[in-house]
């Protein structure tokens, strides 16, 4: 049997802005938790980057949006915080009904997740990110509690509050082998990445002690108009995780940039309490 890391084939070294690094980037160990709501379609779908990227609708007419707080502990980059805000969304055909793709996730033909935003708490990753991906990073300040009945991120750039989120420790348990996908933009070209992982999640359907505060931060500002539903559908924790980011591939040229917000250079801040 081989080895889920043997797969990740021979490292290449490359250069982007401070960032020095082995591609692919293998994430050995982290701290994923996510809230899943429902938002505006038609919202969703100007938010697109290419006509050819339908937003996931579900039965209702709302289309999905996810935000996920990372805790990297163990990677080939070093630890460090990360949040994503994303539209699940499908390349190509528009699917007929939203459920399979959002059922099936990265099982699903030419779903992925649109990247709108991806903060992260050290400039080599935002760097890394911006350079190979496109992806819309930029460098903030994240404080992750880690405790027994829930995983909490707050994040703020410069003393701006941008949210806070907390994601109960309970739901029932399934094991995941589905890649994750990513849509993101580098230099007018729509990049899709395929991102091995492994692992094992619990989710709760429309948990009432789930927590997702917006702060004054123009990322804030961007989710509230997309209108999300004031309780989220889903959430979800990952008991155990691990996955390998290679580079992207370019499935589509000349589309509409989707740069992000830019921040500061240097590192934030990443603290993480267990209690």
């Amino acid at each position: 049997m081989t080895a889920f890391f043997d797969t990740a084939g021979e490292p290449r070294r490359v250069t982007h802005g401070c960032a020095t690094f082995e591609l692919p980037i293998l994430y050995f160990r982290d701290d994923l938790f996510l809230l899943f709501y429902t938002v505006n379609a038609e919202r969703a779908r100007a938010a697109m980057p290419s006509e050819n990227l339908h937003p996931v609708v579900l039965p209702g007419g709302r289309a999905l949006l996810a935000v996920g707080a990372f805790n990297y502990i163990d990677t080939s980059i070093g630890p460090y915080g990360e949040v994503a805000v994303v539209l699940p969304a499908v390349h190509g055909r528009k699917p007929l009904c939203g459920v399979m793709p959002a059922l099936k996730e990265g099982d699903y033909p030419d779903f992925g997740l649109v990247v709108l935003h991806l903060p992260v708490t050290r400039q080599v990753a935002r760097d890394a990110g911006r350079g190979v991906w496109g992806y819309t990073k930029f460098v903030a300040d994240m404080d992750f509690a880690i405790t027994p009945e829930h995983l909490e991120c707050a994040m703020e750039e410069d003393g701006r509050h941008i949210l806070t989120m907390r994601v109960p420790r309970r739901g029932i348990f399934r094991k995941d082998r589905r890649p994750l996908v990513t849509y993101s933009v580098k230099e007018g070209r729509l990049m899709r990445t395929v991102i091995p992982a492994t692992g094992s999640f619990r989710m709760a359907l429309r948990p009432s002690d789930a927590v997702l505060e917006l702060g004054d931060h123009p990322l804030a500002d961007t989710i509230r108009e997309l209108e999300p539903s004031p309780r989220p559908l889903l959430s979800r924790y990952y008991v155990e995780r691990a996955a390998i980011l290679p580079e992207g591939e370019v499935i589509e040229e000349g589309v509409r940039p989707l740069e992000g917000h830019r921040g500061r250079d240097g590192d934030g801040r990443h603290e993480v309490r267990y209690r």
